[in-house]
């Protein structure tokens, strides 16, 4: 039977294999020893590089549906309490139905703003399955990559140690159980970078929930998810270090490194309209002398205030312009308006001459009768 997965896998092995034996080049030409271990870890941060780099464009769509996600969050309550308690199908498919209208509206769902970690994921267990299949040298002396990481080069990359002990391929339960040379600096090593990735995913997800977020959007359910989040996600590193060889480990690492980094400058740049990033933002423009225009552009604080002053005076303008709204009448008080004249002040009052009575006159009444 086929390997399946393997089969699935194997284009992105091959690009693996390309970058890292690319950047394993690139540093032997430079002068460093092509079988250390450095040599090695520099070509996987070299790696890291290229993927998160490509990476970009996506993460930029990825901030904006998160936003947006957090936009239509009171729409999304709205509609959740509309259809609550109502467990019957017609009720859950129209519940289903106006979820995914919002979603259509405004150009956004729950997987996009996954999407980055979702794509780099095949990628991680290609590099995975590369630095797995790097341990088949030791029975099978002839083995070599899907690509250009041909049997000198894998040779090369079993033999490459850290410091001169922890083997890239090694992992933590391994070290641990073969208690080779050595052993406790590989587990040493794994542990503090496993301590690390815990730290800079936490910071990660801190620096979103804490600084970029309207206050609006700390209202929602996905909020109360985000720090659910915030303090379980980074412990599902602590399988990766056990599990994973020490090369996948570094590379995870050094990747949410970038991660970290890279949503400081996103923040902090391009922070959520309304969040106290915005607000920090928009002080130190003010520092500068400059602020956001209506487009979202950077200009001079005169120009600014130049500007709100025209719409200030366009909005008045408008206001003016537009006419007055009647009041609406009831069908009972149109139609006595309707029954008097023109001028017609209602009944009046009638002076008799002379000063005389208003009474009717004798005889009146009886003629009436």
């Amino acid at each position: 039977m086929p390997d399946l997965i393997g089969i699935i896998l194997w284009p992105l092995k091959w690009l693996v294999e390309l970058v890292l034996v690319a950047w394993h080049s690139l540093f032997t030409l430079i002068g460093l020893p092509p079988a250390a271990g450095g040599t090695w870890v520099l070509a996987i941060i070299g790696l890291v590089l290229v993927v998160r780099s490509a990476l970009i464009p996506l993460f930029v769509k990825q901030i904006k549906s998160q936003r947006k996600m957090m936009e239509i969050a009171p729409e999304l309550r709205k509609v959740q309490e509309k259809y609550k308690g109502k467990k019957d199908q017609l009720s859950r498919e129209a519940m289903s139905r106006e979820t995914m209208g919002l979603y259509k509206k405004h150009g956004t769902s729950p997987v996009s703003g996954c999407l980055p970690l979702l794509v780099q994921m095949p990628v991680f267990f290609a590099l995975f399955s590369v630095l797995n299949g790097v341990q088949t040298i030791k029975t099978d002396p002839n083995h070599t990559g899907v690509g250009l990481l041909n049997n000198e080069l894998m040779t090369e990359f079993y033999n490459a140690k850290l410091f001169g002990v922890a083997s890239l391929h090694d992992t933590l339960v391994g070290a641990w159980e073969a208690q080779a040379t050595g052993w406790q600096v590989t587990v040493g090593i794994l542990l503090v970078l496993v301590v690390l990735m815990i730290v800079s995913q936490f910071f990660t997800q801190l620096q979103i929930i804490s600084k970029n977020l309207s206050p609006e959007a700390k209202t929602g359910q996905a909020y109360q998810m985000q720090k659910i989040m915030l303090y379980v996600l980074p412990f599902a590193f602590v399988f990766s270090g056990v599990f994973f060889p020490l090369g996948v480990v570094i590379y995870w690492f050094t990747s949410n490194v970038w991660t970290m980094v890279q949503q400081f400058v996103v923040i902090r740049n391009m922070p959520t309209p309304g969040s106290e990033a915005a607000k920090l933002r928009e002080e130190r423009l003010a520092r500068k002398g400059k602020a956001i225009d209506a487009q979202g552009k950077i200009i001079p604080i005169e120009k600014y205030q130049a500007e709100q002053q025209r719409l200030y005076e366009e909005a008045e303008r408008a206001r003016a312009a537009t006419p007055k709204r009647q009041q609406p009448i009831g069908k009972q008080r149109a139609k006595k308006q309707g029954q008097k004249q023109p001028g017609d002040g209602g009944p009046k009052k009638v002076e008799p001459p002379h000063g005389g009575s208003t009474d009717p006159a004798p005889g009146t009444a009886g003629a009436a009768s």
